[in-house]
């Protein structure tokens, strides 16, 4: 099958079901994963797919915004790693801030009980995975919690995250290129994710490789703005080594 007859099959397949996935399309139409992401961005950049997590929707979608249980189920493996590498960009001693999204999730559910660090968060759900640890001084910045993402946003998040300055950032995006930068789609949640990256001495960018490529609604800086990017092994060799000379070095997980 030609590329383009297999992106009309796949824009197809989404048209009828809503939705499509990259593992479900590579076994369906016998290629790889590889392929089918550079199908999935050929057509979005066509206008005729939009990518999400894992897949793409349909064009005609482009306002669906997952919510946090759809994307805590998706790429959980590539998440479970990608966190688990992180925890070696954790101070011994120092303090960090814990950006709201699945993956950071993931790291903060890893950190041992006895981590003796400061932890800033404006993520209820990470807060409260993190309420038990004793060793920890966590501190919960707050806000107009975003039903979507359980996140406090708007001016009170943005004053709190003006008035400190921590070691590390581990920010998560929707979306991230060298082209594009970092990117969400609410507004909101992108000024306090651009007040935190402020607010960091370094910049570690959490993010399955299927959010490369894509982009959303609001920008939150440059991809120049991250010191390290941790992805899954999915990112390829290239696209590795195009974001490494733009500056920002990367770990395959």
């Amino acid at each position: 099958m030609y590329a383009a007859e297999r992106q009309q099959e796949i824009l197809r397949l989404a048209r009828d079901g809503g939705r499509v996935d990259v593992v479900s399309l590579a076994e369906e139409l016998q290629v790889t994963a590889e392929t089918i992401r550079r199908d999935l961005k050929a057509l979005d950049r066509a206008g005729l797919l939009r990518r999400v997590h894992g897949g793409a929707i349909p064009a005609g979608r482009l306002g669906f915004e997952p919510d946090l249980i759809e994307r805590e189920s998706t790429a959980a493996d590539e998440k479970d790693r990608i966190a688990k590498a992180a925890l070696a960009e954790l101070p011994v001693e120092g303090s960090v801030i814990l950006d709201a999204g699945t993956t950071v999730a993931r790291l903060a559910a890893a950190l041992p009980l006895d981590s003796e660090l400061t932890v800033v968060t404006h993520s209820l759900p990470i807060a409260a995975r993190l309420a038990d640890h004793p060793g920890l001084q966590l501190h919960l910045v707050g806000g107009r919690v975003r039903h979507r993402t359980r996140a406090a946003v708007d001016a009170w998040a943005l004053r709190a995250y003006g008035e400190i300055r921590a070691d590390v950032l581990f920010v998560a995006a929707n979306g991230f290129s060298t082209a594009h930068g970092l990117t969400t789609p609410d507004l909101a949640e992108a000024a306090v994710k651009r007040a935190a990256v402020a607010a960091a001495r370094r910049v570690v960018l959490l993010a399955d490789s299927d959010k490369h490529g894509q982009e959303h609604f609001a920008r939150f800086g440059d991809l120049e703005d991250v010191d390290l990017l941790i992805t899954d092994s999915a990112l390829s060799s290239e696209d590795a080594a195009a974001i490494e000379r733009a500056g920002t070095e990367v770990v395959r997980a």
